[in-house]
């Protein structure tokens, strides 16, 4: 298999924060990753295809991402764009800013909280972008190093009160998992474990020792998921994995995965993806170059 490009970013030692802004026509970047976290902005690339992870969307005239996986494999792709200037910002840090002294303060607690997140990858909505346009707007032309510093943490600031979308699934990014409640913890600790199994409701209420309809009702309350609909999300983002890393054919992926059906694993994949499951291999194939 060939292997995804590892980016080298050029940000030194003593920078806080590498910033760059340029105005294309085309997308041509290929498929990569990298350690330092990266908040990629777009405007005026409507069309324009996104994979972070296993997510794969076509985003509109304004898009906002934040990356926080050293592994979470990321590419922006013309798809169906025509606009002649798309312009692109892209901030890139270290995972060691999060982590310094200063930033472990609880006045930032709310950026820590949302850089966790980041590991899956994170789209903000249309309000959070327009919040903070004005501080992108003149990021990267801004002459005084510190000024540039403190408007790149209000820009993270600002965003952190915002619920961005999270884009790869979690058995695709094998990001951690954030602090949940013991119970909780357990039920998804053994799906996670057993999703190639028939999983049932009344065999997941046992492990926790709570009836079916109040396990449903406690799943569905602390995750605004049904089980079903979490079981089949771990299904598909190990599909994907394996769609990307495995030369196993397509049937034998659904049925490894769990999912006893081809014609319904094809149909979900596609319904959550927005792609089958062969052109959802063929986006990662056409975009990954060997290094």
């Amino acid at each position: 298999m060939s292997t995804v490009l590892s980016e080298v970013i050029n940000l030194s030692q003593k920078d806080c924060f590498y910033i760059v802004e340029r105005h294309k026509s085309e997308f041509t970047y290929p498929l990569h990753r990298h350690r330092e976290f990266e908040l990629n902005f777009v405007q005026g690339g409507k069309g324009v295809r996104r994979i972070v992870g296993d997510s794969v969307e076509t985003i509109g005239e304004l898009d906002l991402v934040l990356i926080g996986a050293e592994n979470l494999e990321h590419v922006w792709e013309q798809g169906d764009c025509k606009s002649e200037d798309i312009r692109e910002i892209t901030i890139q840090f270290a995972p060691d800013l999060v982590q310094s002294i200063l930033l472990s303060k609880t006045q930032f607690a709310r950026i820590n909280r949302m850089m966790e997140k980041a590991r899956h990858g994170l789209s903000f909505p249309p309000e959070a972008i327009l919040k903070v346009y004005h501080f992108l707007d003149g990021v990267a032309s801004e002459k005084d190093s510190f000024i540039q510093f403190i408007n790149c943490l209000m820009i993270l600031y600002s965003l952190s009160g915002f619920e961005g979308k999270t884009l790869a699934s979690s058995s695709f990014s094998h990001a951690p998992r954030t602090r949940e409640s013991s119970r909780l913890m357990k039920v998804k600790e053994y799906i996670n474990t057993h999703y190639t199994e028939d999983l049932g409701l009344k065999e997941l209420a046992g492990i926790v020792g709570m009836s079916p309809s109040a396990l449903s009702r406690f799943f569905k309350e602390h995750t605004n998921k049904t089980l079903t609909a979490y079981i089949n999300d771990i299904r598909l983002g190990n599909a994907a994995r394996a769609l990307v890393d495995s030369t196993q054919n397509i049937s034998e992926i659904c049925y490894s995965c769990g999912f006893n059906n081809l014609s319904n694993f094809n149909r979900v994949f596609k319904a959550r993806r927005g792609v089958s499951p062969r052109e959802f291999r063929q986006l990662y194939k056409k975009t990954k170059i060997i290094v």
